[in-house]
Order: structure tokens, then C-alpha cells, then sequence
């Protein structure tokens, strides 16, 4: 299955503005404010969110972050874990050195706790010591029905690193650069989320980040020959997290698609209808967690797609 009803969240306790990500995710801004503050700000923003899925009937497993170590940007698991349907967990090198601290095992304790079944851990960190990065469904874009993984490069998703993937999980990659202009330089995109979610029956894309007319042309013929109906959104668009979304189960197996406030908001009503055709959409504000952190709903939520025991 493309989508699943099981999401794990980590909730802050020290949210702030990560300068290790900064200097290559072009999407953070700082705020005028205490981190305290900052904090406080993110976790009422978390726990509504929270709530918004679980109305829905979406099971959400919410883990606590610990002070000790600093883990500022804790609250996007999705980077360093992601779990697949065999029973394998896939664990990520991380670009900031900060992050790599997020990794838990006792998460893993949780999931089996909860009666998810671990056959095996496919560990790719080692990586970091030769300073090569792949920063888990951050960098990946997973295609689970047609088992083809999509890819834009850059100094968090290495390519060599992208195709081991491949080959352990068995997809296909697509590889390609996407790009954003700052201040007037066209650089690359830190993470493929923030520019395409990948949906059982649609895409949204923003394919004005990818340059290459070459590489355009094959993402958009994969999408196409999978039978994708492809939604454009604007590089505008891409910065207010319109890129950043992730189709979920909720009660009675009614499908979703999860987008922040700013997203929805900057969505065009051609845009809203399309996606109408296929699922509803949930969202919820999500302002403090994007400026600070740089991303968004989809990076807030690691896909519990495990078999159960």
C-alpha cells in the first residue's frame, strides 16, 4: 500500500532554530524570540495537529523528545527512520551533526511494544564518517505501489547512497536535481519532500525547481506511465510547504492528504478541486514549526508501514 493509518510523531522539548540545517535549507528563518518561547509555541502547534489526525481516526504513536542530548529538530523522525511493510527499518546519515543524536532505539522498543513486528534494521550511518548523507523519506520520495524511488540530489542525499537504497528495498530511483532561487542564485533543494508528494493516484510537483528539461521530462513520464494525475504547484507555492504533504489513512480506510495551514492557504481553488477528486484534506497551522525548522506537516510524520505481530 501507498498509504498507511500508523504515524509516528516526536514531540519537542527544545525547539529552535537548528544552525547546523541552516546553512543549506534555505526555507528556515529565524524568529525574534526566546527559544523558550519558540518551544512553547511549536508543542501547541504539535498537539493540535496531533489532535486534527486523531480525529480523523488516524493512529498517531506520539513519543516524547528527551532534553538531553540537543535535538532541535527532533520533530521530523521521518529523516532518520523509515519503516516498510517486510518488517525492515531503515536508519539515515544526517547532513547536521546535531540530528544524528535523534536516533533512539527505545522508539524501536515502542513499535514492537505496540505490537508491530522488527525482522530487521537496514543501518546506513556509517556514511557519516565519509561525510555522504541520506536523510531518510526527506531526501526519498517513495512510490510503494510501483516500487520506484524518487530523488532530488544535494549535500543531504548522496547519490551513491540513494542507489544502495534502491537495491537493498528494491526500487527503482529516479534521479534528478531540483533547484530554488536565492538571492538570485538557483541552489539545490535540501530535501525531494518539499517539492513532491506522492499520492496512491496523484503527484504534486513543482517542476518549475527542476532545470533540466531532460530530467523534467523523465520524472514527469514516470508519474504519467504510473497512471498518476499530476497537480503543479509554483516555486511560491513550494514555500509556503505546498510540496510538503503526505496522504494518510483514517477511520474506515478513508484517505487524506495532510498539508499545514500555509499550504492549504496557498493553494489555488483548481488546485483544492483536483485534489478533492482523490481525498480530502486535513490541515492545521504549522507557522513556528515551518519558520524555525524549515519544514513542514510531511517531515513532522514517519509512516508506520510494519507488519503487525
Amino acid at each position: 500500500m501507498q498509504v498507511t493509518n500508523t504515524i509516528l510523531m516526536i514531540r519537542p522539548v527544545a525547539f529552535r532554530m537548528n544552525e547546523q540545517t541552516a546553512v543549506n535549507n534555505f526555507f528556515q528563518e529565524d524568529l525574534d524570540l526566546k527559544n523558550v518561547e519558540i518551544n512553547k509555541k511549536a508543542q501547541v502547534e504539535f498537539d493540535a495537529f496531533v489532535t486534527v489526525l486523531k480525529e480523523k481516526g488516524v493512529h498517531v504513536i506520539v513519543v516524547d523528545d528527551t532534553l538531553s542530548p540537543d535535538t532541535p529538530d527532533s520533530i521530523f523522525p521521518n529523516n532518520w527512520v523509515s519503516f516498510h511493510k517486510e518488517g525492515i527499518v531503515g536508519l539515515y546519515p544526517m547532513f547536521a551533526e546535531n540530528r544524528r543524536n535523534e536516533r533512539r532505539e527505545d522508539i524501536l522498543d515502542i513499535l514492537e511494544e505496540e505490537g508491530f513486528e522488527i525482522k530487521d534494521v537496514v543501518d546506513f550511518t556509517s556514511a557519516e564518517e565519509d561525510d555522504f548523507f541520506l536523510e531518510g523519506t526527506g531526501s526519498i520520495c517513495l512510490d510503494r505501489l510501483n516500487k520506484k524511488a524518487y530523488c532530488a540530489l544535494s549535500d543531504r542525499a548522496d547519490e551513491e547512497l540513494f542507489i544502495e537504497f534502491c537495491e537493498d528495498f528494491d526500487y527503482f530511483p529516479v534521479i534528478f536535481t531540483a533547484n530554488q532561487t536565492v538571492d538570485g542564485k538557483r541552489m539545490p533543494i535540501y530535501h525531494t519532500n518539499v517539492m513532491m508528494a506522492l499520492a496512491e493516484t496523484f503527484a504534486i510537483i513543482c517542476t518549475d525547481t527542476i532545470d533540466d528539461k531532460k530530467e523534467r521530462k523523465i520524472v514527469l513520464d514516470h508519474l504519467h506511465n504510473d497512471g498518476k494525475e499530476i497537480i503543479r504547484i509554483t516555486e511560491k507555492q513550494m514555500h509556503q510547504f505546498a510540496g510538503n504533504m503526505l496522504q494518510v489513512l483514517g477511520a474506515d480506510d478513508k484517505r487524506y492528504l495532510v498539508m499545514s495551514s500555509a499550504a492549504y492557504a496557498s493553494l489555488t481553488p483548481d488546485q483544492l478541486k483536483a485534489i478533492a477528486v482523490h481525498c480530502e484534506i486535513i490541515h492545521s497551522s504549522l507557522d513556528t514549526i515551518e519558520t524555525c525548522g524549515g519544514g513542514s506537516a510531511r517531515c513532522m510524520m514517519a509512516e508506520v508501514f510494519l507488519p503487525k505481530k
